[in-house]
């Protein structure tokens, strides 16, 4: 949830829309909780059963993410719950279950840092620890936080670790994120919101302690109630009125009852201050005429006339337009006055509502968000890390779980294989030749356009035994193992369909349309080939003589199609010589013209009768047109 209220649409027009290739080399946080409840939630709604949903997912998703979107995602796992959100736990849980709410601790009583930390559900803990050991099998880092997991995400963007934060929290602001990616659809032709705080300041105005400011007044996770009379708009204005160094410092001044608004010794207390209703507003307007609004007087102007009206309109004294406004320095005068009295007692008003909280600010609140020590490790944030899959380890934990046959996990990473294989043959890092021991690269077939991105579509070879006869016996050994294991990527028969061996895990839906392309085997009767989507960027790094081949093969096809559409535009000015041939249609002039031909009304030097025309004479044109031509 993070901020109370609708924050996120106060945020809304200032997100960004970017596409699938935003994140294409750029380390990212994700908060696994969020991903863990709310597409696990989603799966289970349309399939109920589904198997182990929360591990589908992740699955998936991190392939996604990984491969397609070229991203290197860190993993965040929630800690401890804070004592704050533990009291707000359960009144969602007394909510949710119609109880109440009086049964529920004192907030002076338990909402401290120092009440006792009520564990986490044992349910979702089992869940987040089986998507910890996938994403160890998978090579993914994975961090683990003291407390809440967008807090460490935040800490991580904050301080370089990472590029953005993909969470829906939020108050990831409050703990520090400068990027945040809301929701994130990789399999989509739209494109993903994306929040900047420097988009946010140049908008808003608003920095992290008015957010924190903000939170306090309408509520977050860690107090549900916040201020009454307190929504995104009103807090928004009241905060906009401090700096950021200044907001909090003001807060505190509220809380103890002084009126933050007058400078000095003098401020006054906030119950001393007269009530908005019996200040009277003082006369600063000069009387004004009831016929034409301007200063002065109706008597004096019928008179005399008025100075206004014989400037504009020559006349003594014209009657006032509906809706007259003057702008005389008396009215200017009264209006600010007016304005800046409204303000002043929206400001008592205010005042006197957070006045009235009891421990207000909370200043455990302000301690959690703005503290930057969320890793739940003495020794600070370690080297991130991105190790190949352990494959074997992997087939094995998700056969288990999933029930799925090795042949189809097997396939489905492939797409992360090969990406892992370009990243390391563009940094001139990689020990085999070959992709996955088996395949090695081919040539580029073509570049084909998926969810409005681009891509090389790669053809990888199959290696024989025979082709690698003059290796060493080492590494032949070691292939010939690696083919008996994998030999379920020989051919369309061996490849087991996701529908037939899984169907209530299968349906259309947006949470389970994640899945990476299924690689395309082609087998004849000498060769095999794979087929994989890749990013055209890391093609070009790892193999640039394949791809400046391709390339220069490209711009040859263009030409020859320009040269060969040029040629048919010329021909197609030209006219024709001889009769045309049956069949053809002719333009509107010689249709027009042959028909003039074969009219027996004409003459023999082909003029019209002159009766004809005149017959026709007092015919609209359109009949005449179809008398003289049909």
């Amino acid at each position: 949830m993070g901020v109370g209220g609708s924050f996120w649409d106060l945020l809304k027009p200032y997100a960004r829309h970017e596409g699938a290739g935003y994140l294409r080399g750029r380390r990212v946080a994700v908060d696994l909780s969020f991903w863990v409840v709310s597409h696990s939630a989603a799966i289970r709604a349309r399939s109920p059963h589904a198997r182990l949903p929360h591990l589908r997912t992740l699955f998936f998703r991190t392939l996604s993410l990984f491969s397609k979107m070229g991203a290197f995602p860190v993993f965040v796992v929630d800690g401890q719950p804070s004592p704050l959100k533990s009291q707000v736990r359960a009144a969602r849980f007394f909510r949710g279950s119609g109880m109440d709410l009086a049964a529920l601790p004192s907030t002076e009583a338990e909402a401290s840092a120092d009440a006792p930390v009520q564990p986490r559900n044992a349910k979702f803990t089992r869940y987040v620890e089986d998507c910890v050991e996938l994403l160890e099998y998978l090579g993914m880092p994975v961090l683990r936080a003291k407390g809440e997991g967008e807090a460490l995400c935040a800490q991580l963007n904050n301080q370089g670790h990472v590029d953005a934060c993909i969470t829906s929290d939020s108050d990831a602001f409050l703990f520090g994120a400068k990027t945040v990616i809301k929701v994130l659809r990789s399999n989509c032709k739209e494109p993903f919101e994306c929040y900047n705080m420097a988009d946010i300041e140049s908008g808003l105005g608003l920095k992290r302690k008015q957010m924190v400011a903000m939170a306090l007044l309408v509520g977050s996770d860690h107090d549900l109630h916040g201020v009454p009379g307190f929504g995104p708009e009103t807090a928004l204005r009241f905060v906009q009125l401090f700096d950021e160094d200044n907001v909090l410092a003001k807060l505190y001044e509220i809380g103890k009852g002084v009126y933050p608004f007058i400078e000095g010794v003098s401020a006054p207390n906030i119950d001393d201050l007269p009530s908005p209703s019996t200040k009277s507003l003082p006369r600063a307007r000069s009387p004004h005429c009831s016929h034409c609004g301007h200063p002065g007087n109706k008597k004096n102007h019928i008179k005399d006339g008025c100075n206004f009206c014989l400037v504009d309109s020559l006349e003594n004294c014209v009657e006032k337009p509906a809706g007259f406004i003057c702008e005389c320095p008396s009215c200017d005068k009264a209006r600010d006055l007016k304005v800046q009295r409204r303000n002043e007692n929206w400001q008592i008003k205010v005042c006197k509502r957070i006045a009235a909280e009891t421990n207000f600010p909370n200043e455990d609140i302000i301690n959690l968000y703005l503290s930057d020590d969320n890793l739940d490790n003495e020794n600070g944030v370690p080297l991130l890390t991105w190790n190949k899959p352990d494959m074997e380890i992997l087939v094995d934990f998700l056969s288990f779980k999933q029930n799925w046959e090795p042949a189809y996990i097997r396939q489905r990473m492939l797409p992360m294989l090969s990406t892992i294989y370009l990243r390391e043959m563009a940094s001139s890092q990689s020990k085999s030749f070959l992709l996955y021991d088996q395949y090695k690269f081919h040539s580029i077939q073509r570049i084909k356009i998926r969810y409005g991105h681009p891509y090389y579509l790669v053809k990888w070879k199959r290696v024989t035994r025979s082709m690698i006869s003059n290796d060493s016996p080492s590494k032949q050994t070691e292939l010939e193992g690696k083919n008996d294991k994998v030999e379920v990527l020989d051919g369309d028969d061996e490849v087991v369909d996701e529908e037939e061996e899984e169907p209530t895990m299968i349906s259309e839906t947006t949470e389970l349309l994640d899945e990476p392309d299924v690689p395309q085997v082609l087998d004849d009767d000498k060769d095999c080939f794979l087929l994989t989507d890749e990013d055209i960027e890391l093609v070009n790094a790892a193999f640039p003589d394949e791809a400046q081949r391709f390339q220069e093969e490209q711009r040859l096809k263009e030409a020859k199609s320009r040269a060969r559409k040029s040629k048919l535009n010329v021909a197609g000015f030209e006219t024709p010589k001889g009769p045309r041939p049956s069949g053809v249609q002719l333009s509107i002039k010689e249709f027009y013209r042959s028909k003039k031909g074969l009219s027996g009304d004409s003459g023999k030097d082909g003029s019209r009768k002159s009766s004809d025309v005149d017959l026709s004479k007092n015919l609209p044109k359109s009949v005449r047109r179809r008398l003289l031509f049909d």
